[in-house]
């Protein structure tokens, strides 16, 4: 399918349109660009990043989110990263199917994406994939991170809006503290809030979030992801959230967002798979060093 094809299949909100789009621009960043040099950004869709530690309930949560705004007639796009194997590239977590009976409403988007590789929580090319989106016919875009710790942050760059989910279980005040998820929160979720410490940990983020942020508030809301408990509560903070217009956040999300893909685009040829081949060749040599190696790189 050709750009021209995609733009208009676009305009009919048509979703291999959207699946095509999507993939040449994960798998040919040039023609990635070129057709995002054509997307009209003019009525953009929020997108909202989830983010939090590994075992928290994000896919729990994302489901309830998602299934409330269907019920309310919108249309949303979720894009799940997966981690990846370390020996292949492939989505190895398939969080489509942990959201599979949502596959049967036509207002919504699912797809999952492999990290890739990648040190940080998101894709290589996700910046790109969700904004694609944002142009589209969705009215919100829900990003979940594979939930990696610190190195989330990255999520900041990405999302318009950031959601961390914490547990009362992984409440431990000092982790907290040292957690850059901290520094990117628009709103923190205590999700399993049935759970012994639930409050403690309510009174503890919102303990750190009360004059930390000279420009914001950020609200602490606990739920039960998985009986849909507090998930009202959750969507309208983010529907405020996303009603205010913040230019000075928008400047510095487009100098990020223009980071990454500068950083992508340069980068390109140089793959994991090409450095795999290199050092196949040469690794084994008789006083190989791998920082020698890299000077072709690095200096190229």
């Amino acid at each position: 399918m050709e750009i021209k094809e995609i733009i208009s299949g676009i305009k009919l909100d048509n979703a291999r349109a959207l699946a095509k789009g999507l993939s040449l621009i994960e798998n040919n960043p040039e023609r990635g660009i070129e057709l995002l040099r054509n997307m009209d950004f003019s009525n953009r869709a929020p997108i909202i990043g989830i983010t939090g530690a590994p075992g928290s309930g994000k896919s729990t949560l994302v489901n309830a989110l998602a299934s409330l705004w269907l019920e309310k007639g919108h249309k949303v796009a979720v894009l799940a990263v997966d981690p990846s194997s370390p020996f292949n590239t492939g989505s190895i977590l398939g969080d489509r199917l942990r959201m599979s009976r949502l596959f049967l409403n036509d207002n919504i988007f699912i797809r999952s994406v492999s990290s890739r590789g990648s040190l940080g929580g998101l894709s290589q090319t996700m910046v790109e994939m969700a904004d694609f989106i944002s142009a589209t016919w969705f009215d919100y875009i829900i990003i979940e991170t594979v939930g990696v710790g610190q190195s989330e942050v990255e999520i900041a760059g990405l999302a318009d809006k950031t959601v961390v989910v914490t547990t009362p279980e992984g409440g431990d005040s000092i982790q907290a503290m040292k957690s850059g998820l901290m520094e990117i929160a628009d709103v923190f979720v205590v999700n399993k809030s049935d759970l012994k410490g639930s409050e403690k940990m309510v009174s503890y983020l919102n303990e750190m979030a009360h004059g930390r942020f000279n420009d914001r508030e950020v609200p602490v809301i606990p739920t039960i992801a998985n009986e849909f408990d507090g998930i009202n509560e959750l969507s309208e903070q983010i529907f405020s959230m996303t009603q205010t217009v913040n230019n000075g956040k928008s400047v510095i999300l487009n100098s990020r967002k223009a980071y990454e893909i500068i950083a992508q685009h340069r980068m390109q040829d140089v793959t994991t798979a090409k450095l795999l081949e290199d050092l196949k060749a040469e690794q084994n040599n008789k006083g190989f060093n791998l920082y020698v190696w890299l000077e072709k790189y690095i200096n190229d």
